[in-house]
């Protein structure tokens, strides 16, 4: 996807809540944060590759 400030609002506000509902301290944030990130880059990963040629060379 492109440039979406309202997307990433809203998905810092749903993993904020699932920091309370689990009752996360700071630390377990700092830890728990880092692994959806990384998770995420992971998936966008994928998919980039997906859209990539073996070459090299975008599909379109």
């Amino acid at each position: 996807g492109g440039y979406n400030p309202e997307g990433a609002i809203k998905w810092i506000d749903e993993v904020e809540i699932i920091f309370e509902a689990m009752g996360c301290t700071e630390e377990s944030k700092t830890t728990l944060g880092t692994y959806v990130l990384r998770e995420e880059a992971n998936v966008w990963w994928r998919n980039v590759k997906l859209r990539i040629g073996a070459d090299g060379i975008a599909i379109v």
